[in-house]
Parts: structure tokens; sequence; C-alpha cells
């Protein structure tokens, strides 16, 4: 059990602070993958899960808590306008359910506001958690749906829920059609994160209403190319693949890193450079038969020489999603402490 070092309770006069002496479900455990979506030509149509995770450990109590480490502990810990809190309460009251107030501990290691999936990551940790502890009948399918209407797109929530490669659309209001895929053989990722966030409102304000038919369809071509070197487990084509036209040059200006990095293509072990989700952080495919801790090396320098830096993390293609277990009350439970 990893160590909480830091524990908010909201006053009792607070809404969210309502107690039940309804019966009380089974504490719940949620672990929560990263997501990196668009994938260059693959504009809110894609979306690949990494192997760093938002982990939350809830459980019933007399009020609601928060004790959380790890990467932006601070806004973690914030129960005010706490992103999953918030869909938790929301999900709840319109399917008219109570409000079952939570001791949550919370360890997460996805930057937030980077490009790296921290708000889909929250959204369907808070549905997860209002199917549980509502009682709620959801489908995979409804939990899915739910969170993309909330996001306003279905990548990052499909590839958080199912794993591996994703490709999805969205079907109606709260629908969803996901094709899951795992990818062949093996994908290392080093992914670069700046110091500074990026609001998805921001880097979606610079994109313009209207492209080029021959933009489109450069981007239609790579994604579909992009689809069949990561089925295939072919390297060789990710480079021409990875080429977008869509969104990466229009936001290019507010993501300094990608206009940095995407010259290493090609060189020491680095495939292709891309942003992760709507940036600012860039995801970099490695050669796997390279020397990842050489184009890490080659990464950093050329930051480096460039007056720029970044946290560089390895990661890989997380072939599971989001992964719940149940968890037996202890006899204080009951009693609401904590």
């Amino acid at each position: 059990m990893e160590s909480w070092n830091k524990r908010r309770k909201l006053a009792p006069s607070d809404p969210m602070a309502r107690k039940t002496n309804s019966p009380r479900p089974a504490s719940l455990r949620l672990s929560l993958p990263a997501t990196s979506a668009n994938l260059g030509p693959a504009f809110d149509a894609a979306a690949l899960a990494m192997d760093f995770y938002l982990k939350v450990d809830a459980r019933p109590a007399a009020n609601f808590s928060i004790s959380a480490t790890g990467r932006d502990r601070e806004i973690c810990s914030k129960l005010q306008d706490h992103l999953l809190l918030t869909t938790y309460r929301e999900v709840l009251e319109t399917a008219g359910k109570e409000v079952v107030p939570l001791a949550l501990r919370i360890k997460n290691d996805i930057p937030i506001g980077k490009g790296c999936g921290s708000s889909a990551a929250a959204r369907i940790a808070g549905i997860a958690l209002a199917v549980h502890f509502g009682h709620l009948r959801w489908s995979d399918a409804q939990i899915v749906g739910e969170a993309s209407r909330r996001e306003h797109h279905p990548d990052n929530a499909s590839a958080c829920w199912w794993g591996g490669l994703t490709v999805a659309r969205m079907s109606g209001a709260a629908e969803t059609q996901v094709i899951s895929v795992r990818p062949k053989g093996k994908w290392p990722l080093l992914v670069a994160i700046p110091d500074q966030p990026l609001s998805t409102e921001e880097a979606r304000r610079v994109l313009p209403a209207q492209y080029s038919r021959a933009d489109a369809v450069v981007n239609v071509q790579n994604s579909m190319l992009l689809l069949a070197a990561l089925t295939q487990g072919r390297p060789d084509l990710l480079s021409a693949a990875l080429e977008d036209r869509i969104h990466q040059p229009y936001r290019a200006p507010l993501c300094p890193l990608l206009p940095c990095l995407q010259p290493l293509t090609g060189k020491g072990g680095i495939l292709g450079a891309v942003l992760s989700g709507a940036g600012p952080s860039v995801l970099i495919f490695l050669d796997p038969r390279a020397s990842a801790q050489r184009a890490r090396r080659s990464v950093a320098t050329h930051l480096a020489r460039h007056g720029l830096s970044a946290d560089l993390l390895f990661t890989t293609i997380a072939p599971q999603g989001a992964r719940c277990q149940k968890r037996p009350r202890s006899s204080h439970e009951g009693a609401g402490r904590h």
C-alpha cells in the first residue's frame, strides 16, 4: 500500500458532506492508464494507453476526504472543483441516486493539463465510482460513452478504458463506436513533458474552420498507414505515417517542444515525434532495435541546445485499460471512520 500524506475534509455543512444511513457497498480500487490521442494524423479518432497511471482507492465514509500523492498533488487533493468528484456527483444526481460520501486515496502519475489524458482518466474514475457506489447497471459502452460526452471526443476515454490502441468515433450524444487493437511487437515510447500546461480549449481555438482537400487526403492516408504500421509491427513505416496537416502545424507555436524535436526523426533511434493529445507534451516513438537510453540522451541534449527543458519519461503501450477491484469493507468502515 502506498503512503498517503495529505488529507482534507469538507465541512459538515457542505452539501457534498451529506451522510447516508443506507447500506454501504464494498470499497473500490481503480487503476487508469494515461493516454495519448491524435498520434499525428489520427485527429480525434485514435489514441493509445501508456503504462503510467492514476490510481484511486475509494471507500464510503461520513464525509468526503482526499489523500493524494504523486504528480500535481496540490490539484489532486483539492475537494472543491475536483474533476473526479464533480463527475461522480453529477452522474449520481442525474440518475436520481444518493451521493455517498467517499474517502479517496489518490496516487497520480499522469501530468495534469499536458496532453496525457488526465481529464479522461479523472472522468472515467468518477463515472466508475458512481456506477459502483450508486449500484448503476451500466455497461462498458455506457461508461465510455458518458466519459466521451463529457470530453467532447472519444479517443482518450476509449483508450483509458480499453487499453492498447483504440479507434473511436461518436455515434450519438453519449454513444461511441470503439475498436480496440493490440499493436504487434514492441513499441517503446518517450514522453517529453514540459513544465507549463496547455488547456485543450486554448489548443482548439487555434485550429482553422476549414481545410484543403489535399490536407484532408494526406491525413486520411497517413492515419490508415499508421494503423497498418502498428498492427503489423512495421516501425519502418512510422516516420511517414506520423505526418499531420490538420492540427500540429497550428498548435506548434503553443507547443515549442514539437518543432524542436521533429527534426530528430530518423536519427539516433527516433522514429518520429508527435503532439500527445492537444499538447504541450510530445510523444516520441523509439526504434525497438536501438538504445532507448541513447535516444533519451540525444533528446535531452537537443532540447538543452535550444534552451528548452522537459521531463523525459520512458513508457510503452499499455495492453490493459482501466482496472477495477472491489475490496471487502473492514468492520470500522461501516461507521464511516477514516
